[in-house]
C-alpha cells in the first residue's frame, strides 16, 4: 500500500508537468502576473484608493454606453449580488455611476464616470509601460511574435463563438 504523501507527491509532479506543457495554463499565469504587476504600478501612481483585481475584472465588461447589472453578472458568470458589491465599491471610489437606462425607465445602467474613463486611459498607459519592460526582457522579436499569435488566437476563438 502506498503512503498518501507519496501519492500526493506523484500527483503534484504530474500536475506541475501538465501545467508546464499547457500553453493555455502559461497564458493564464502570465496574464495574472501581468495584471498584478500593472495593478501595483497603478496603485503607486494613485493618490486615492485604487481598484483591486476583482474590480478590474469588471471593467472590460462595461460598455461605453453603460451596461445593466444583470448583463454584467451574466458576462462574468457570477451572481447579481457579487457584481452589485463590486459596482458599489467602484461607485464609492468614483470610477462608475448608475444612470437611468434610456430603454427602460425602471432599470439602471452602470457607466464609467469621468474619473473612470481617465482611469481606463491611465491603465492602458501602464499596460504599455509593462509591455515595454517585458519587451526589454524577452526581446522585440518575441514580443512582436507574441502579439501576432495572440491576435490570431483571439480571432479564432471569436470565430468559434467562444
Amino acid at each position: 500500500m502506498s503512503h498518501p504523501w507519496l501519492m500526493d507527491k506523484r500527483y503534484a509532479e504530474t500536475l506541475a508537468q501538465k501545467k508546464n506543457e499547457s500553453t493555455a495554463q502559461l497564458l493564464f499565469q502570465t496574464a495574472r502576473r501581468m495584471n498584478e504587476y500593472a495593478l501595483a504600478k497603478v496603485a503607486l501612481q494613485s493618490d486615492g484608493p485604487s481598484p483591486r483585481a476583482s474590480h478590474m475584472s469588471l471593467f472590460p465588461h462595461i460598455d461605453l454606453e453603460g451596461t445593466r447589472l444583470t448583463v454584467l453578472a451574466q458576462r462574468l458568470g457570477i451572481s447579481k449580488q457579487a457584481v452589485g458589491q463590486l459596482v458599489d465599491d467602484l461607485e464609492g471610489m468614483g470610477f462608475v455611476e448608475r444612470q437611468p437606462d434610456p430603454d427602460d425607465g425602471r432599470a439602471k445602467r452602470i457607466c464609467f464616470s469621468a474619473k473612470g474613463r481617465d482611469a481606463i486611459l491611465q491603465g492602458l498607459t501602464v499596460l504599455g509601460e509593462v509591455e515595454t519592460e517585458l519587451k526589454d526582457s524577452i526581446g522585440e522579436r518575441h514580443m512582436r511574435n507574441l502579439h501576432q499569435a495572440l491576435t490570431k488566437a483571439l480571432a479564432a476563438l471569436e470565430s468559434w463563438g467562444a
